[in-house]
């Protein structure tokens, strides 16, 4: 039995990205939806050290979760995640990327073409 959010915040936004996810038949929101929509404890805790690990310069990454300032990084990339530390923000504005939130990466990018989920 799934648990009720009570965030009206995160159920605002879980039914944003379904809706997307119908209307521009792009299965990628469904998706951070559906992970989002699981338990807290099961949701993605990502450090900036995995992000400069695992994406290449300018990709778009997309954290279902947190994201945490352990670590460096080195790459200016777009990081789309439903809450960011101040440390990690700082990081990865440093190296010449930018974060944001999913809300805004679902306006820029619709269809969600070259995104990356991770964690």
């Amino acid at each position: 039995m799934k648990t009720k959010k009570t965030n009206p915040e995160l159920v605002n936004l879980i039914l944003e990205l379904k809706k997307k996810a119908r209307e521009s038949d792009a299965p990628i929101w469904r998706d951070v939806a559906l992970r989002l929509e699981g338990s807290n404890k099961n949701r993605a805790e990502v450090n900036v050290s995995r992000i400069d690990r695992f994406a290449a310069s300018n990709e778009t990454i997309v954290v279902p979760g947190k994201l945490l300032g352990a670590g460096e990084i080195k790459k200016p990339v777009i990081v789309a995640a439903y809450t960011a530390s101040a440390g990690a923000v700082t990081k990865i504005t440093k190296a010449g990327g930018r974060v944001i939130t999913l809300r805004e990466l679902m306006a820029e990018n619709p269809k969600g073409t070259n995104v990356r989920i991770l964690g």
